[in-house]
């Protein structure tokens, strides 16, 4: 009965950490296993003792993503995008004309033909502006198209949630890795905002690169074997 109900709780562990995406439940069913084992004092039960602790070894030393957070990574990142910057979009500062002040520090009022000169002025600026944007295609991204492209890149981290939920990591790998190039192609580089989600998408790209969920193969044959009565 114990060697039955403690391969029952490993099996269980071994679900639950596929599907949280964590080891937790699976270090806590090894530790408990040793220690029923350990109180059993069967010697029948030495091989059993060695498999948990040769996989509780394993389970410590392997790296495995953390799901969780890549999901509340995921949702920052979905988070960031109505505030990015795009590579042609003219900023309030870029197109404030400078304001005289007195001795004081007090703005002076202009006068009537300057404020009509300033006026003429500014619509030249918002005419006319040169600036430099190294990708063609953000270039010619009208407001209309800038609305679809953060809409689309909020589907592309949406969709590699839902990849990774389904554990499908190489759709989400592919449309993390799609939406990286959004940004780097249409978003302003200079930008704090634009730095902060490829910094997002990396990090997130990195822990997807660890090895997949460690399974208990050590533990369930020795149990088996003990239950065979071998």
């Amino acid at each position: 009965n114990l060697v039955v109900d403690i391969e029952a709780a490993l099996r269980m562990a071994q679900q639950q950490a596929q599907l949280t995406g964590s080891v937790e439940p699976l270090l806590a069913a090894l530790k408990s296993a040793q220690q029923r084992v350990h109180r059993a004092a069967q010697p029948r039960l030495a091989p059993v003792q060695r498999a948990l602790e040769k996989d509780l070894e394993r389970l410590s030393a392997a790296q495995v993503f953390d799901l969780p957070g890549l999901l509340i990574k995921l949702d920052e990142g979905v988070a960031l995008v109505d505030g990015l910057v795009l590579a042609n979009q003219l900023l309030p500062s870029q197109s404030a004309l400078p304001v005289k002040v007195d001795a004081q520090g007090a703005p002076v009022a202009p006068s009537w033909w300057m404020a009509g000169l300033n006026r003429f002025g500014q619509q030249l600026r918002d005419l006319v502006r040169v600036s430099r944007i190294d990708s063609p295609e953000a270039a010619l991204l009208s407001p209309e198209q800038g609305f679809f492209f953060r809409e689309n890149l909020k589907l592309k981290l949406l969709n590699a949630r839902l990849g990774l939920l389904a554990r499908q990591k190489d759709a989400a790998r592919n449309d993390l890795g799609s939406a990286a190039v959004m940004v780097r192609r249409y978003a302003d580089a200079s930008s704090r905002k634009t730095t902060q989600m490829l910094q997002l998408l990396e990090q997130a790209g990195l822990q997807m690169k660890a090895s997949e969920m460690p399974h208990l193969a050590a533990s369930l044959n020795a149990l088996s074997t003990a239950a065979a009565g071998r």
